[in-house]
């Protein structure tokens, strides 16, 4: 197999690395799940991380439960870090044993909300959750929504990006990339603005400003100074901030798109992930209609710690009352309908002006 592990920041190199997984079901009813990199497979540029035996133990509980024991054993070079993020690395949080069963933990709560059938009397009101076949489309097209973003915030091997600027901590990394013939991407030409730095400002308090309707205004151009409404909400986890929302500005100048977000908190960080999808391709979801075909760009913010503060003892982020906050801002925009056109620099400068312009808002409403 071959995998990328990432870290949600330009500024934190993806681990690429290839291994053989060997899977076994024991006697006793428990699994094994076990990945170990190949000595021999030869890579061009050679990989900087290498798995010693690592996976997990899945143990059946009598009461409907597993018990996951989970072990990471890894070799890595991390020269490429930036120094803000090296304690959050260095502490194991960012790649370590903890977020796997975080993630984990994630997963299982989104394919119960999938599977849910009696539904809290207060969400009845809105289609999506009556609509069982609705429901399940509206959670794959967010989650293809936050695997494109978290694709156009690093670079990779699997997702390459010419990057044209930005190279530390604030600056504004800008790349590009041409979208012909994916039924999934508008066609064109699509630059990704993206840019990490650190707030000292609880990650809590970060992901309630950013994922909240009522400062989304203070943030958000596509809100364009409105009140936003959520016009459904599908919970996606224990937490209350874990959900899949349609949103829709009362200002917006585009009177034919609803926005699509989701925001979701763990232990091990946040993200508020948002894309703006036109009424007609939204209707089809709803109603429960492939959303592979729905073309998205998708915006947003992941939110970590700025080191282990809070991730004692299982604890969540709602715990770390102190310590900072790395925030990733990106976005993706369409800026020629065309691929073979040829790349304005004002477009990129437009770009830029917008990721500053939001950066700077943040900075005011939280920081000062």
């Amino acid at each position: 197999m071959t995998a990328e592990f990432q870290v949600p920041s330009a500024l934190v190199p993806t681990r690429e690395s290839h291994f053989i997984r060997y899977c076994k079901h024991h006697v006793d009813g428990t699994w094994a799940v076990v990945d170990v990199s190949l000595d021999k497979v030869q890579s061009n540029p050679p990989l900087r991380c290498r798995r010693r035996p690592s996976g997990c133990v899945i143990q059946k509980l009598s009461n409907g439960y597993s018990k996951v024991i989970w072990v990471e054993h890894v070799e890595v070079d991390d020269k490429g870090v930036h120094n803000i993020y090296k304690p959050l690395i260095n502490s194991g949080v960012a790649f370590g044993a903890k977020r796997w069963v975080t993630v984990l933990n994630r997963q299982c709560e989104r394919l119960t909300s999938v599977m849910a059938i009696n539904l809290p009397t207060n969400e009845v009101n809105n289609m999506v959750l009556t609509n069982p076949e609705g429901r399940k489309s509206i959670l794959k097209l967010a989650a293809r929504m936050v695997t494109n973003y978290c694709c156009g915030v690093n670079a990779s091997n699997a997702h390459t990006w010419t990057a044209l600027s930005g190279n530390g901590a604030d600056d504004i990394r800008i790349m590009t990339r041409k979208s012909d013939d994916d039924p999934g991407k508008p066609c064109g030409i699509v630059l990704c603005a993206a840019t990490s730095l650190w707030l000292p400002v609880p990650p809590k308090t970060v992901f309630d400003f950013l994922s909240g309707d009522n400062s989304r205004s203070e943030w958000d151009i596509l809100s364009n100074g409105g009140i936003t409404h959520e016009m459904a909400h599908i919970a996606t986890g224990k937490d209350k901030g874990n959900c899949i929302s349609l949103l829709q500005s009362s200002n917006s100048s585009q009177s034919n798109m609803i926005i699509l977000q989701e925001s979701c908190n763990d232990p091990t960080g946040s993200y508020v992930i948002y894309a703006p999808v036109d009424i007609v391709g939204m209707n089809m979801v709803l109603g429960g209609g492939d959303p592979e075909y729905v073309p998205l760009l998708p915006s947003g913010f992941a939110i970590l710690p700025d080191g282990p503060t809070g991730h004692g003892g299982g604890g969540g982020m709602a715990e770390a009352s102190s310590g900072g906050s790395l925030l990733t801002v990106a976005f993706q925009v369409l800026v020629e309908t065309v691929p073979t056109a040829k790349l304005r620099l004002g477009s990129v400068a437009n770009v830029s002006k917008l990721i500053t312009s939001t950066v700077d808002k943040i900075k005011a409403a939280l920081v000062s």
